[in-house]
């Protein structure tokens, strides 16, 4: 799942901050007895100067098919950009938690430095792609009675890009290829796109389109979403 965020404010060397919420949800009941719900709700809040930015954040998802749980999936980060070297570069540092009932990742913990280059950086539009090493300790399941505790480092290559439509319409997508550096058969993939149509300075339409697959566990899943967005720059 992922939250139509836009950065319309023009950052200079004071401190501006900003707080996102996205909250969406479904329920279905037929005449047979069946009976669907999801709920997926994002946060996300940042610090930011012109030279560096703090950024966290939270999402959930959670739901349940005819009373069988088919996700509990909760993750969480806290990253910093350092823009203080070469125009329309700068190095970043992260950290993640990540558990996921659907994917069979009982826990799994990130941390990782790298770099970054906007290719287009522009107030209505940006290219971006980065590139570090990141270290993973993770717990998962392999099957209904193995579970497997493992550490890695891994490769991250992330594309990113956000474009606003005369304030009103917003576009922007973040994709993940994360490639163990010890075992040829383990990467990770994470392909997020959100649709924001703006209904008031702070609250937008939104949807959303979010894969994730982890080829250890040999889990996938998809979620598209549609939804609010209340936004909020102090």
């Amino acid at each position: 799942m992922t939250s139509v965020y836009h950065g319309s404010a023009q950052f200079s060397d004071s401190v501006t901050y900003y707080t996102g919420l996205n909250a969406t949800g479904i329920y279905n009941k037929t005449s047979d007895g069946g009976d669907v719900y999801n709920f997926n709700n994002a946060l996300k809040l940042s610090i930011r100067k012109k030279s560096i930015s703090l950024n966290s954040n939270s999402k959930w998802i959670y739901g349940k098919q005819n009373n069988v749980l088919t996700n509990n999936d909760l993750s969480s980060s806290l990253d910093f950009n350092l823009y203080k070297t070469l125009p329309h570069f700068y190095y970043w540092g992260l950290a993640n938690y990540n558990r996921s009932y659907s994917l069979k990742l009982n826990d799994q913990y990130q941390a990782g430095l790298g770099i970054a280059y906007n290719f287009i950086d522009r107030p209505n539009a940006t290219f971006n792609v980065s590139d570090g090493l990141i270290y993973e300790y993770s717990d998962i399941t392999l099957s209904d009675t193995t579970r497997e505790l493992y550490n890695t480092m891994r490769n991250s290559l992330r594309i990113s890009f956000k474009w606003d439509i005369k304030n009103l319409l917003f576009l922007n997508g973040t994709g993940f290829l994360q490639n163990s550096l010890n075992y040829s058969n383990d990467y990770i993939i994470k392909s997020d796109v959100g649709l924001g149509i703006k209904i008031r300075k702070w609250l937008a339409l939104t949807t959303s389109f979010s894969y994730n697959k982890i080829s250890k566990t040999q889990r996938e899943n998809v979620f598209v979403t549609y939804g609010i967005n209340i936004e909020k720059y102090f």
